[in-house]
């Protein structure tokens, strides 16, 4: 059904403004304790490692929380899970806001972790709402929010912390989410007349574990040691589980996340970018935001303040912003088989530029510009593909499950950055040498020239395997060739009529 066009309100005209407004918002607030943490250690009386839990906690409840609200927002519910959600943000922006102490802050920070299950709400939100002409460019816009909005995250944190104190920026998240909990109330049109389907609570227990035990290797390796028993044990109890999880998905008949979804190659190959493509986004975000920061006395980085490492950030988020702009254009002209490997080799062009040219900031600024236009083409046309390539009551579980994976790449690309600069510190000392960022840019290089085999690989299997290799040549949207053959085949063959059915109306 299209709001905008059989009910010409102003209601149905605020509705992707509104949507992109809920998914900027979580994306501003989860970055706000990255540049905060070295000030909450002072002001808290509590140790870098401690303080380091303000930005891990929002990472680990929302990942344990996008699955869950994805497949509760694929039912009849969906509006009020969103605006749940975001009065749970509200709440934990208050709390964190109020000086209370660093345990209460900690709590705030898991609160507003739930937030980051909404954008996934919202792109389902839109495909559901939105005629196709308009659900593309604004499932595009959607999905690069949670990417823009860290690049305006950062510089606002800064310049708010450092003029008013560290409170100030927790409040200035407290005012924004109440906005948009008000715009999701006056505007999210109701999902009443949805299927209602049981929740997986067992699958989402599985995969919650699996995947805070996974994040909690990754952000304390270099606390506890990379080659610690604790640490091991978790890691391969996080492993155990997240294979238990998989055997469960595969057999139970209403899933958390439809693992056989991903027999479908378009969706397999949006997961695996994700997840590569997250690893390698962080690796720069974090290699940059701590060159620059380091004292020039090191022998490079300029000592520059929050403020100023916020704007190197900013042409990210601008550039990528652009590129969800571009991304349609560029997808009508050739093909969204082509888009992803593009904006692979635009991303791989940024990290040879930070590995080679960085001894000035413009150099870093112009970086960050050309990263933020390749992750921004490679991120806007995922949930495209996934939102044609599966039923409509699948499309919040299907891109939650999406963003699942991102955050966890997310969390190794932090984790990597560090891994490898402190593998270039020489003992004795607390910075790393110069060729430590070097050696890390490179990786990321390898990162990026994976993540664009991967999807030209999977791509034209996927099209070969539908009979439509001629999508990769410029064809038609390979998304939509795919499903006239996946329809016609499970058509023919009685598999899954109602799946066939579904997918061949779209």
């Amino acid at each position: 059904m299209d709001i905008g066009a059989q009910q010409p309100t102003w209601r149905g005209r605020a509705l992707v403004p509104v949507l992109v407004f809920l998914g900027t918002v979580v994306a501003v607030i989860s970055s706000l304790g990255a540049p905060l943490v070295p000030t909450i250690a002072a002001v808290d009386h509590v140790s870098l490692s401690d303080a380091q839990w303000s930005l891990t906690i929002t990472l680990l409840v929302g990942a344990v929380a996008t699955p869950t609200m994805g497949r509760l927002g694929d039912g009849p519910h969906r509006r009020q899970v969103i605006i749940g959600a975001a009065a749970a943000v509200l709440a934990g922006s208050v709390l964190a806001a109020l000086p209370l102490g660093f345990g209460f802050l900690v709590i705030g920070r898991g609160l507003q972790g739930v937030g980051l299950g909404l954008t996934p709400l919202a792109i389902a939100t839109a495909r559901d709402a939105l005629s196709e002409e308009r659900a593309r460019p604004a499932v595009a816009l959607l999905s690069i929010t949670t990417v823009a909005g860290v690049g305006l995250g950062y510089p606002l944190t800064g310049l708010i912390a450092q003029s008013f104190g560290v409170h100030a920026g927790f409040w200035f998240g407290s005012a924004i989410s109440a906005l948009a909990l008000l715009a999701a109330v006056l505007v999210l049109p109701s999902t009443a007349g949805r299927a209602r389907h049981p929740l997986d609570v067992l699958g989402a227990v599985l995969l919650g574990a699996a995947i805070a035990g996974l994040l909690l290797v990754l952000s304390e390796g270099d606390v506890w040691g990379w080659s610690s028993q604790r640490l091991l044990g978790l890691a391969a109890g996080a492993i155990a589980l997240a294979i238990w999880w998989v055997l469960h998905e595969l057999r139970t008949s209403h899933p958390l996340v439809d693992l056989r979804l991903a027999r479908h190659r378009v969706v397999l190959t949006a997961d695996v970018t994700g997840l590569i493509a997250g690893i390698a986004m962080y690796l720069l975000m974090s290699l940059v935001t701590r060159f620059v920061q380091t004292p020039a006395v090191a022998g490079y980085g300029f000592g520059a303040s929050i403020v100023v490492t916020g704007l190197v950030l900013l042409p990210f988020s601008v550039a990528s912003v652009l590129a969800s702009k571009l991304v349609p254009v560029l997808a009508r002209r050739t093909s969204s088989a082509l888009v992803l490997p593009v904006g692979c080799a635009i991303s791989l062009l940024s990290m040879l530029a930070f590995a080679f040219a960085r001894d000035s900031l413009w150099e870093l600024f112009a970086t960050m510009a050309i990263a933020g236009l390749g992750v921004g083409c490679t991120f806007a046309v995922m949930p495209g593909l996934i939102v044609s390539s599966v039923p409509a009551h699948e499309t919040g579980s299907a891109i939650s499950f999406n963003q699942v994976l991102r955050y966890v790449g997310y969390s190794t690309g932090s984790a990597l950055s560090a891994a490898v600069l402190q593998a270039h510190t020489p003992a004795g000392r607390l910075l790393p040498t110069g060729s430590g960022y070097q050696s890390a840019a490179l990786l990321g290089c390898a990162v990026w020239v994976v993540t664009g085999a991967v999807t030209i690989v999977l791509l034209r299997r996927a099209a070969g395997a539908a009979g439509t290799t001629r999508v990769l040549a410029g064809g038609p949207d390979l998304e939509e060739e795919l499903l006239m053959e996946e329809s016609i085949a499970d058509a023919a063959t009685g598999e899954d009529g109602a799946r066939a059915a579904d997918l061949g109306t779209r």
